[in-house]
């Protein structure tokens, strides 16, 4: 084949390698916007390769402008190097200073572009070895010297990332680097003639690969259908080499013949060599398979069973524990590495951090999962991460369903079983104050002494169904507006406080809308409390403060009685049955707690008010001061 025609077909098909990259990238850089400048790049590369054509086809002022238009190809490469090496640990302040003024070097490079184009900067000049090529003279060694800097700078930008990076991305500049290295060996015979040196540019015939294997280096990591076309590609190059190798040793052998003595060769021998061919072709058919794995990232592969068997397994969990455990001991074991699933229920439950995380949380009533530390990963095994996700998210949508149906189950038969308690209790009142009562009547015929200590005993009892029935059922609210102040001077009225000194602290016309009975059960439960334990001691003092707190009612009850046992802790202390005082029912606080709860008001008891026992009470925003 004679040289020219080979050159300028490599110059076609470098050129139309580049171009179908470019638009690929271009068109993937709607979702990488780094690949943006690598598509410029490969832009300019295309129409850069047909200003050869241009010039052996005796077309020397287009073939001009497209040559010297050489600076745009590494302001494109400078970008994308820019973008690339400024992401994730890499933010150094002059990168990104030097990102947002890309423009500015954009706007330098079309300036020496038409520099170049207006002034003397190269000619077509006719060559031994190509027939015409492109001679830079005077301004076109400063268009070559500029495109030269630029390449240079692009790479130290690259080199700098390098040594942040870690993982597949170093690996990828490495690629590039590697890459870059390769191109400038294929394209340095292009200024051979403009040092007077008139030979074939022999390298420039391989020029179609330094596009592909650039974008290749930069993509492998990225993109997994890029990696399983190039497995198929190297295997294809690999045979259709071999192939043509035994074609020209074919052709070695019968050349001196011609195609006539060829056409006379007897059949067996014809025969002879297909065989040997089909089975060179078998042969090297594994090995080359395995050559193309060992240097293409085929990515981690996923099947049926495997997803069948993930589905079952994570339909299997019960809690969020366990769900959590399992996800994570599937998803390691099918990697070969450590991975950890957070779940919102089973979150901080992991002795060791692991890199590799699967976060799953809910967003406007809908799973959503995150992969976290993945980035850095090979897109097979993103891909089986991806899909395991999915599976995730579906068994944890599936097991919240469950739960909830199980928690709703429960308050049923919650609900059911008060109903049962209050309905049980109001029988066993209604039974139990007969015989108190018969024991009543039959108390008048003792001595005054004893029928004193029966009625006592018989109030008690009383008391203790009394406050059982408004503990087991069902609170019926009747709101009103009550004005505190005069209602809580009568109820502290109603009991024998002795010596115990009353401090009543009210805004004056202060109004709560609230049940009027079941607020004076609230107070009478907590005034007869303190009443118990304030009687028989020195200097006893009870403080009620009742302050508007914006849209707040705060009422604080506080007493300079014994403290509270520090083992009771609050929530066990509005419990039934808990009670430190003798006589007590151990319902009292508890039936506090129901009726402000039903108020939709808080108790809380309070230690840091000053005083040994403080309860503070907040009612509901339905209030307004008159």
């Amino acid at each position: 084949m004679d040289l020219i025609l080979a050159f300028e077909l490599m110059m076609l098909v470098s050129s139309g390698c580049a171009a179908l990259m470019s638009g690929w990238l271009w068109w993937h850089s709607r979702y990488q916007q780094t690949l943006a400048g690598l598509a410029g790049f490969g832009a300019m590369m295309a129409l850069w390769c047909l200003g050869h054509v241009f010039v052996i086809h005796d077309q020397p002022e287009l073939g001009r402008y497209l040559l010297l238009a050489n600076p745009l190809m590494p302001t494109f490469f400078l970008h994308f190097a820019l973008r690339f090496v400024e992401q994730d640990q890499v933010k150094a302040p002059w990168l990104s200073w030097a990102r947002r003024h890309i423009g500015w070097l954009y706007f330098l490079t079309a300036l020496v572009v038409l520099l170049s184009w207006s002034l003397d900067a190269g000619d077509v000049l006719q060559s031994i070895a190509l027939g015409q090529v492109f001679v830079f003279h005077s301004y076109g060694f400063l268009n070559l010297l500029y495109t030269v800097a630029l390449g240079i700078l692009a790479h130290a930008v690259l080199w700098y990332g390098w040594r942040y990076h870690q993982g597949n991305k170093k690996r990828s500049i490495v690629a590039m680097f590697l890459a870059g290295g390769w191109g400038l060996l294929l394209a340095t015979p292009v200024v051979f003639p403009s040092f007077g040196l008139d030979w074939f540019p022999y390298p420039m015939l391989l020029l179609p690969s330094y596009p592909v294997l650039l974008v290749y280096g930069v993509v492998r990591y990225q993109m997994l259908a890029v990696n399983a076309l190039a497995n198929r590609a190297l295997l294809w190059l690999v045979m259709s080499l071999l192939l043509l190798l035994l074609m020209a040793l074919v052709s070695s052998i019968f050349g001196q013949l011609g195609m006539k003595a060829l056409a006379n060769v007897p059949g067996w021998q014809l025969w002879l060599y297909s065989s040997l061919v089909l089975l060179l072709t078998a042969a090297c058919y594994r090995p080359v398979a395995k050559l193309a794995e060992r240097l293409i990232y085929p990515g981690a592969t996923l099947d049926q069973a495997l997803i069948n068997t993930w589905r079952q397994q994570l339909g299997l969990c019960q809690n969020w524990l366990g769900l959590s455990e399992k996800a994570s001991e599937l998803l390691s074991a099918a990697l070969k590495q450590n991975v950890q699933v957070e779940l919102p229920a089973a979150s901080g439950l992991f002795a060791s951090e692991s890199q590799l995380k699967i976060r799953c949380y809910t967003q406007q009533g809908r799973w959503q999962v995150d992969l976290l530390g993945w980035d850095d990963m090979t897109p097979g095994i993103r891909l089986v991460a991806q899909v395991f996700g999915s599976l995730l998210g579906s068994s944890c949508e599936l097991l919240a369903q469950s739960l909830q149906l199980a928690e709703a189950e429960k308050q049923q038969l919650s609900q059911q079983h008060l109903v049962e308690m209050g309905a049980l209790a109001a029988s066993m009142a209604h039974e139990l104050r007969n015989p108190l009562n018969i024991i009543s009547m039959a108390s008048a015929g003792v001595d005054a002494e004893l029928r004193g200590h029966i009625q006592q005993q018989l109030k008690r009892a009383d008391r203790l169904i009394s406050d059982m029935l408004v503990y087991s059922g069902r609170l019926q609210l009747q709101y009103s507006q009550i004005e505190l102040e005069p209602l809580l001077q009568s109820l502290l009225q109603q009991f024998d406080w002795q010596q115990v000194k009353l401090e009543l602290k009210v805004p004056s016309g202060l109004m709560l809308r609230a049940d009027q009975h079941r607020v004076q059960q609230v107070f009478l439960n907590l005034f007869d409390n303190a009443n118990a334990f304030l009687r028989n001691q020195a200097d006893a003092t009870l403080s009620v403060e009742v302050a508007l707190v914006g849209d707040v009612i705060r009422v604080q009850v506080h007493n300079n009685g014994p403290a509270l046992d520090l083992s009771l802790t609050t929530e066990q202390l509005f419990r039934p049955f808990i009670s430190k005082r003798s006589g007590g029912s151990g319902l009292g606080l508890a039936i506090v707690k129901r009726i402000m709860d039903a108020h939709q008001g808080q108790i809380s008891f309070r230690t840091d008010l000053g005083w040994p026992v403080s309860f503070e009470l907040l009612f509901p925003k339905d209030i307004h001061h008159v």
